[in-house]
């Protein structure tokens, strides 16, 4: 099993955008988590009080989509970086990557580095890790 501090992340294969629009901090997952559960989105990973679901708590395809993600912690296997965004209610929003980003916390990695907008840096700075 792979340990915490030997997660190799990458860079996105789609990410788009001309050089320069998107940046890649490091977050306290933590902190995301608990500004990502006013999301639209967030019954389909979390139970009212903000915790992850269990496996079993997700709907078949969400839970397919952990399961491939605890694989892939366990063996060591590289994962690409999440793209975080800001909402309306200026909480997180998880474009891209959800699952990966969401079982890792599952899973304990209290810092993930993921990719932001270079406009909404100063958004993310209560998020930050290192700050």
């Amino acid at each position: 099993m792979a340990s915490k501090s030997e997660i190799v992340f990458v860079d996105r294969s789609d990410i788009s955008g001309p050089p320069g629009y998107y940046i890649t901090i490091e977050i306290i997952s933590a902190l995301a988590l608990k500004s990502w559960k006013f999301s639209l989105f967030s019954f389909e990973w979390l139970r009212p009080d903000g915790s992850i679901k269990s496996l079993e708590e997700l709907d078949a395809e969400e839970a397919e989509k952990r399961r491939v993600a605890e694989k892939k912690f366990k063996t060591g296997a590289v994962f690409e970086k999440p793209i975080l965004g800001i909402g309306l209610m200026d909480n997180v929003e998880i474009g891209a990557g959800r699952a990966d980003f969401l079982t890792l916390i599952a899973c304990g990695v209290e810092i993930i580095p993921v990719h932001i907008r270079a406009s909404n840096e100063s958004d993310f700075k209560a998020f930050r890790a290192g700050l």
